[in-house]
């Protein structure tokens, strides 16, 4: 799995040259979107003072971030070494200033027919985004609607910029959300609003997002991503196992009902105590110094 990061790990100056050729017009007769190559579409690195923060940059800025199929399978490889990678214990998604995603690439669904879609699953491979048993944080500036909006939700934390907008606008093309949207932001801000939201179209601000509980902090755009990787480099630095616990107990939440998710929690808790951490981590208390976790 090392080396499979190290395959998605290019050098800044081989995405900048990509970048470039990006921002070329298109060649006559060129498909829009395509899976490509490695890093057509996003650029993947490792930050934080050691390393232990996966970042995921969205990168078709010609498109404003549109999830094409491209994309969506880069995504997935990257989170998929990310999820293997050791050193890793949080991951950061993002976009750029301008769009966190605008949306699924509509062009590449106009054409679609029903058969089509549920045979070949349409947009199911964008699950993984959810399934990742490592944290994920979307560091939001900017447009995320639509799928755009759907992609942070399946994220565990979203951190947002002063100026992101949010939104499933869906209903205004004649269709509705599919990855998610009506069940995820129905849940993270109440019927009322979530009913508001994809039955007009109408964006929320980042304000807005924040006091309905969609986001998390609010940050200046050019703070946004400095603070997302601080909150991943704090979550790499508690146990990686008990963190993939911890999150697996609260995603629980939202599957049960309150007296089975307390028996999942019970359970989960006491599994804890079959780990070198927790008495690592209950040592190092008393002792009062810092814990030295080593699970993975």
């Amino acid at each position: 799995m090392a080396a499979a990061l190290r395959a998605l790990l290019r050098p800044a100056a081989a995405a900048a040259a990509a970048a470039r050729r990006r921002a070329l017009p298109p060649r006559p007769g060129a498909r829009a979107c395509s899976a490509g190559t490695p890093f057509q579409y996003i650029v993947v690195q490792k930050k934080g003072a050691k390393q232990d923060v996966g970042l995921i940059q969205l990168n078709r800025p010609q498109a404003l971030n549109a999830l094409c199929d491209g994309l969506m399978q880069e995504l997935r490889r990257a989170l998929d070494a990310f999820e293997g990678d050791p050193q890793v214990g949080a991951i950061v998604i993002t976009g750029s200033e301008k769009a966190f995603a605008a949306g699924a690439d509509i062009k590449e669904m106009q054409s679609k027919t029903y058969q089509q879609c549920y045979s070949g699953g349409f947009l199911a491979n964008w699950d993984r985004v959810s399934s990742v048993r490592k944290p994920v944080i979307a560091a939001v500036n900017g447009y995320a609607l639509g799928g755009g909006c759907e992609l942070a939700m399946m994220c565990d934390i979203i951190y947002a910029g002063e100026k992101a907008q949010f939104g499933q606008p869906e209903i205004l093309l004649g269709t509705i959300p599919g990855a998610g949207g009506t069940q995820r932001l129905t849940r993270a801000v109440g019927k009322s609003l979530a009913m508001e939201m994809v039955l007009t179209g109408d964006r929320i601000s980042a304000q807005e997002a924040k006091e309905a509980g969609l986001v998390s902090k609010i940050f200046p755009v050019e703070k946004l991503l400095e603070a997302a990787i601080s909150c991943g480099e704090k979550i790499a630095g508690n146990s990686k196992l008990v963190t993939a616990i911890a999150k697996e107990s609260v995603n629980a939440a939202f599957e049960m009902t309150l007296a089975e998710g307390n028996r999942t929690e019970k359970r989960l808790f006491y599994a804890t105590f079959a780990t070198n951490d927790r008495r690592e981590g209950m040592t190092a208390f008393v002792e009062k110094r810092k814990a030295n976790f080593t699970d993975s």
